[in-house]
C-alpha cells in the first residue's frame, strides 16, 4: 500500500536537482555501476551516495551487486502510483496529447519556425 509518507519520500526525493538528474541517467541506461554514476557529476562519490540513500528510501532506486560492482535501476512504479492517484485513463490521454503538442510548441518557438 503506497501511504501518504511514502509519498513525501518521493517527493522529497524528486525534489533536488541531482536526484532527477541521477534518474535521468539510470532510465537511459539500467544497470550503472555506482562508479560510472558518480564520474557524470561534479560531486564526490559521497555525495552521490547520499543522493542514491534518499532515492532508494522513496523507492525509486533499486540495485544488485554483481561481483564487486553495484548495479543501479530506476523503478518507476512509485512515480506511476502518484500518478494515478491524480489521472484516470480519460485525462491521462488528453493530458498526454496536450504534453505533445506543448513540446511541439515549445521547439518551433527555441527554433523559430512557425509549423
Amino acid at each position: 500500500m503506497f501511504t501518504e509518507s511514502d509519498m513525501d519520500d518521493v517527493f522529497q526525493a524528486l525534489s533536488h536537482q541531482t536526484r532527477r538528474a541521477i534518474l535521468d541517467h539510470l532510465r537511459a541506461k539500467p544497470g550503472l555501476a555506482v562508479g560510472e554514476l558518480a564520474q557524470k557529476f561534479d560531486v564526490s562519490r559521497i555525495a552521490i551516495m547520499q543522493h542514491l540513500r534518499v532515492l532508494k528510501q522513496a523507492g525509486l532506486v533499486t540495485s544488485n551487486k554483481v561481483g564487486r560492482s553495484r548495479r543501479l535501476y530506476m523503478n518507476a512504479v512509485p512515480i506511476q502510483q502518484i500518478h494515478e492517484r491524480w489521472t484516470d485513463q480519460f485525462s491521462a490521454h488528453f493530458a498526454s496529447r496536450l504534453t505533445i503538442i506543448k513540446q511541439a510548441a515549445e521547439l518551433a518557438e527555441k527554433t523559430g519556425s512557425s509549423s
